[in-house]
């Protein structure tokens, strides 16, 4: 009885932690392929802003965004 509750848990435990590591993978891959900014993103929200943004801000923001990731 109590060894069938522990490899209950176990495999419950095992689960969450494959489950949550397939996860992650899977978002770092995704992130990657599809980036949530990309320049002309930055280009257009600093023109909303009423900046003229140069290539070196806008790989300075870049530099940033891709910090944080």
């Amino acid at each position: 009885m109590l060894i069938d509750i522990l490899q209950i848990l176990g495999g419950l435990v095992v689960g969450v932690v494959v489950g949550f590591l397939l996860a992650k993978k899977y978002m770092e891959k995704y992130l990657k392929k599809n980036p949530p900014v990309n320049e002309q993103m930055i280009k257009a929200m600093m023109s909303g802003m009423g900046r003229t943004p140069s290539q070196k801000q806008v790989n300075q923001m870049m530099k940033q965004m891709n910090k944080f990731m």
